[in-house]
């Protein structure tokens, strides 16, 4: 079959109304609209064909027009926007794909009763801001999940953290936001930080562990993964916030601080000291790398440290000032090794073998120091 009509098409049409003649014509049409071959006479014929058949009794007749225009980039607007309310198995395509409908199209059928609909529309290849907004509205969780899962759409932080919010109940959106590769720290953080409360009640209920060991196994899980929240080339803003975030929040402990020193994140560690201390971060950097002892004494006590921690941090230090990473295989590991073994030298015998578990170790050693 031939996607130009022939006269044998014409003659049928004439003789045979029944809608499999005009399923084929629709889909004749349609499919010569989106190619190169028809003149500027011929595609207003075909316009006004279009206008008629998106009224066909039929549904299949419509259906064959969504389908075969849904790409289509000079689809008339008032055709597309038709075929965009019609029933669900008619609109579907266009909704999916057509870049005709305008935002507010997008936005009035989304407010719509059909979810198929709102679904359809959070999947399309681009979805604004606007359009993001009024599908978080619906508490179409589908349709939502749909929304956070798709990389095109224009989601904010505004935004994300509306569905964080609105949606925390639904594993699903939760679990779509934790993989979202533009999820800001602050938010990601959030959720690590839900997901550790709702862990630490289950242990309790469930497996009757000790509240007690129960809160400081769920902080050690929570504290090593919001370690890992910040990627390489994070800008200082996004880290701002996630370190102000936890201020406010009671979370950033002095376990998570030296736990970011022990990693070699330097930075998160100089942008806590500095939230902690109230100072501008370019002052804490001056402080804290001071070649004497009194500018990193100085910002730690103001930042309300623990006493006690004050010789892990300051070995810390020393081993950061003095240590690069080298480039080569294993690079962060020999860091880390490096640092573990200059901090822990405080107490431990020097002689004795770092494992792999020292970091959870040391971590558990100095918050009994601290208390």
């Amino acid at each position: 079959m031939t996607s130009r009509l022939s006269q044998d098409d014409v003659a049928r049409l004439m003789s045979d109304p029944t809608p499999e003649a005009r399923v084929d014509t629709a889909a004749k049409v349609a499919a010569e609209f989106g190619g190169q071959k028809l003149s500027d006479n011929e595609r207003e014929i075909a316009k006004q064909i279009f206008r008629v058949m998106v009224k066909d009794a039929e549904v299949r007749v419509r259906e064959a027009l969504s389908i075969h225009l849904k790409s289509s980039p000079d689809l008339p607007h008032d055709v597309a926007l038709t075929l965009a309310k019609d029933v669900d198995s008619v609109a579907l395509p266009v909704l999916s794909f057509s870049d005709v409908l305008t935002d507010d199209d997008l936005i009035e059928i989304v407010r719509g009763p059909s979810a198929a609909k709102q679904v359809a529309v959070a999947q399309r290849p681009r979805v604004s801001s606007q359009v993001a907004g009024a599908l978080i509205d619906t508490r179409n969780e589908a349709a939502v999940a749909r929304l956070v899962a798709n990389e095109g759409a224009d989601l904010d932080e505004g935004s994300l953290g509306r569905v964080m919010k609105e949606y925390e109940e639904n594993e699903e959106i939760s679990d779509i936001l934790v993989r979202r590769p533009d999820l800001p720290a602050a938010l990601s953080e959030q959720l690590v930080n839900a997901l550790s409360r709702k862990i630490e009640s289950y242990l309790v209920e469930k497996h009757d562990l000790p509240a007690d060991a129960a809160a400081t196994l769920i902080l050690q899980v929570r504290e090593r993964a919001t370690m890992s929240l910040l990627s390489e080339g994070s800008s200082d803003d996004e880290l701002e916030r996630l370190v102000e975030q936890l201020q406010v929040n009671g979370r950033l402990t002095p376990s998570l601080v030296l736990r970011a020193l022990c990693m070699g994140d330097m930075n998160f560690f100089e942008a806590a000291m500095a939230r902690l201390a109230s100072i501008p971060v370019q002052n804490a950097r001056i402080l804290i790398h001071d070649k004497g002892t009194l500018g990193l004494e100085s910002i730690y006590l103001r930042a309300g440290m623990p006493e006690r921690l004050f010789m892990a941090v300051q070995a810390g230090v020393e081993v950061a000032n003095e240590t690069d990473y080298d480039g080569g295989e294993n690079d962060r590991q020999r860091y880390v090794e490096r640092m573990l073994e200059r901090i822990l030298t405080q107490w431990e015998d020097p002689s004795e073998r770092i494992g792999e578990d020292d970091i959870e170790y040391l971590m558990n050693k100095l918050q009994q120091l601290a208390a």
